[in-house]
């Protein structure tokens, strides 16, 4: 049986009690519509609403005594310092695609259900417009809604950890000339989960990245370029678009790999099953480092002997549609990328017969 993607509904075993606002800091626009989405939950659900601590830190909202009574019964956090993770029912997210991407940073495991409004452009991962918000908020809190459950990548990033320690007198204990000595002492190991995409690139170096990609333990190809992008389908119209790849539906079951400006013209983008593991590293006569970032975030260098595992995470992120994952995704791309927009051809005209 093949399952229609639309089928997915969002059902509440108990009715929710707390929500999680992630508002986009640094926009005037968003604060009347944050304020007025914070006292609808608060005074006409009785609901607990949880913010960030740095958005009440705008002096728009600091300063705003009518908002003042609403503020006192939010319960703030911090991000890398609180867990929320076990304490929120769904999500609701104001501004761009950003703020999606963001809400699954914060949740390393299972994602609660995520209502997302565009205010300003249109985004991908966005779709609820706030004109109608009291509405669409209720049917989502009585459990009326379609969901479409986003895949997310499961990243290990495994470091060489050295130091380098100064031998006294530049001389070793076997007599050999020293100025400085590596010392492996143990691997750090980093895990992540991933909404749109990992991509390694060479960074600030002028020399092509030479990375080699490995598929369930098997080499299958050396990258040299730019880099390369190991995206889900949700990142397929993001960063793997641009670079040409495919854009795939968020509920095909898949990885995509997308090179970066590869040397070799026939280096197309492949998609391949979910659930396989990837593990990229930099080549052995590589001649420079590689640098790798996750949804655009926590970029850092890798260095050899380093290693990137990817795989697809058992903890999808569950997106609440508008309508249904179908709609909403051809309405996406129409909006977004004036996919297939092009000026029609005239139609022959018929000539009346005399």
């Amino acid at each position: 049986h093949i399952q229609d993607p639309a089928s997915q509904r969002l059902t509440w075993n108990k009715p929710p009690k707390s929500v999680l606002v992630i508002k986009k800091i640094r926009d005037a626009s968003l604060l009347q519509p944050f304020k007025e989405l914070c006292v609808y939950l608060t005074e006409e659900n009785n609901m607990i609403v949880y913010v960030e601590k740095k958005v009440l830190e705008d002096p728009a909202i600091a300063n705003d005594e009518n908002f003042g009574p609403v503020k006192k019964k939010f319960c703030t956090f911090r991000e890398d310092y609180d867990d929320i993770s076990n304490q929120i029912d769904f999500i609701i997210c104001l501004g761009g695609d950003g703020t999606l991407l963001y809400a699954s940073s914060l949740f390393q495991g299972s994602v609660p259900p995520v209502m997302a409004f565009h205010l300003g452009s249109l985004g991908f991962l966005t779709p609820f417009n706030f004109e109608n918000f009291q509405s669409q908020v209720t049917q989502v809190i009585e459990g009326n809604a379609a969901l479409v459950l986003r895949s997310r990548l499961k990243v290990k990033v495994v470091k060489e950890h050295r130091e380098k320690m100064t031998v006294q007198n530049g001389i070793e204990e076997n007599g050999v000339v020293s100025a400085s000595l590596e010392k492996e002492v143990g691997k750090q190991i980093m895990q992540y989960q991933v909404l749109n995409e990992v991509v390694v690139d060479r960074g600030p170096s002028s020399y092509l990245s030479n990375v080699d990609v490995f598929l369930n333990g098997h080499l299958i190809t050396t990258v040299q370029g730019d880099g390369v992008i190991v995206s889900t389908p949700t990142g397929s119209t993001a960063y793997a678009a641009a670079a040409g790849a495919s854009m795939i539906h968020p509920n095909v079951p898949a990885i995509m790999i997308t090179p970066i400006c590869p040397h070799s013209l026939s280096f197309r983008p492949i998609v391949v099953p979910a659930g396989v593991e990837l593990k990229i590293m930099l080549s052995p006569d590589a001649r420079n480092t590689a640098w790798v970032s996750f949804d655009g975030r926590k970029r850092q260098e890798i260095c050899h002997g380093d290693s990137i595992s990817i795989t697809t995470s058992c903890y999808p992120l569950p997106s609440i549609c508008f309508r249904d994952p179908v709609s909403d995704w051809f309405e996406s791309l129409a909006e977004c990328l004036h996919w297939n927009v092009r000026k029609k051809q005239n139609n022959f005209a018929v000539e009346e017969e005399e």
